[in-house]
């Protein structure tokens, strides 16, 4: 019997032995073809994007894609997400730093993530890699404020779950994506981002 590990707006993350199943739930608000047809586009695109993801970083494979039942199989990754134990890690600068370099390689292939949190990282300590799941909310994108935005995004989830450790840990994520032939571009970017939000948080 599947065990269900995970239960997101748009799915339902359940383990089957060693891989796991991404189901993408039902939307009761929408007309139902508009809902099939969405699923079913999300659940390629995904797959398309962790496909491209994996020739290049670290992720969960993928096993099995149904369009029909909007599944996606992927392998199972051991070990635990970085926004259970980040701050406990001894080489947390060092993770830090390969997830800045995974990143600034996603981001040089036009690969943005969407949602780029400790949530959706798995460290795996045997290997000592960390591997970027949840591609649901990605997309390709040429665009230097998509990509600095995908970096906001990640700034922002590291003060709100490691705030202790959040300016050593975005250093050190910097210093990783650095190796991004346009970091310069994307980092004076960021700045203009956050301005903006500290503009609105205002008012």
């Amino acid at each position: 019997m599947n065990k269900i590990i995970a239960r997101g707006a748009e799915a339902v993350i359940e383990k089957k032995g060693k891989t796991v199943i991404k189901k993408r739930i039902v939307k009761g608000y929408r007309h139902p073809e508009l809902d099939e047809k969405l699923r079913k586009q999300r659940t390629r695109a995904e797959a398309k994007l962790i496909e491209r993801a994996s020739t290049l970083i670290p992720v969960a494979k993928i096993k099995r894609v149904d369009e029909q039942e909007k599944e996606l199989e992927l392998e199972y990754i051991a070990g635990k997400k970085l926004a259970e134990n980040f701050d406990k890690l001894k080489n947390k600068r060092v993770i830090a730093k390969k997830v800045g370099a995974s990143t600034a390689k996603l981001h040089d292939n036009h690969i943005v993530h969407g949602d780029l949190t400790t949530s959706n990282m798995i460290y795996n300590p045997q290997t000592g890699e960390t591997h970027i799941i949840d591609f649901g909310l990605g997309f390709i994108s040429q665009k230097v404020e998509d990509k600095a935005v995908d970096v906001h995004v990640f700034k922002e989830a590291l003060e709100a779950k490691h705030p202790k450790n959040h300016d050593l840990l975005y250093k050190a994520f910097v210093a990783g994506y650095k190796t991004s032939k346009n970091a310069s571009l994307v980092l004076k970017q960021l700045e203009k981002v956050e301005k903006r939000g500290r503009y609105k948080a205002q008012y």
